[in-house]
């Protein structure tokens, strides 16, 4: 728990450091602590799901280290989006959904409803990270490297925990309608 903990924060951390090192440290030694972090990501963690984005990691910073330029590691969030649709999208495809995936941690016998409702809620989530995906890209393309530290390290977070919020206090009526009696699906 403690270890995740800490992922957690080294990554969220992640756009300022790019921001506030940018211009300070080499490009190709900022790429060498993102390789870093996936590294030790991968050798704490038994989940195939950190395999792919630690390759993309490494491949983003590759290409940083090799042409010692600073662009590549302002996709890696990007590239997390995506990595984020294409699981939520599989499970689309081959259900249970990801959210019907999580819900079953609590509750291991959803009723017809919830698993209804955790589909939509997956359709939901990947809709969040084509937006946010795209946005990130954008300010990667685009943006000063203020813009994107702000979007990707700060904005995105907050939409994401503002997203998760309304999604849970959604979650609550929805529950409450099926367990009132004669409550509507």
């Amino acid at each position: 728990m403690a270890r995740n903990l800490l992922f957690t924060a080294l990554t969220l951390c992640y756009p300022l450091a790019i921001w506030l090192l940018g211009s300070r440290v080499e490009p190709r030694w900022l790429a060498l602590s993102l390789v870093l972090l996936g590294a030790l990501r991968l050798a704490a963690t038994k989940q195939r799901k950190w395999v792919g984005l630690a390759l993309g990691a490494f491949a983003l910073a590759a290409v940083t280290g090799y042409f010692n330029v600073g662009w590549p590691l302002k996709w890696y969030p990007v590239f997390v989006n995506g990595s984020l649709l294409v699981l939520f999208g599989v499970t689309l495809r081959h259900p249970p959904s990801m959210a019907a995936r999580l819900a079953r941690l609590r509750e291991p016998n959803l009723p017809p409803h919830a698993v209804v409702y955790t589909r939509k809620v997956t359709v939901a989530w990947c809709g969040f990270f084509v937006v946010n995906g795209a946005v990130a890209a954008v300010t990667a393309s685009y943006g000063t490297d203020a813009q994107w530290a702000l979007y990707n390290g700060g904005i995105a977070y907050a939409l994401m925990g503002l997203f998760a919020g309304v999604e849970y206090l959604v979650r609550l009526r929805v529950r409450r309608l099926h367990e009132a009696p004669g409550g509507t699906p």
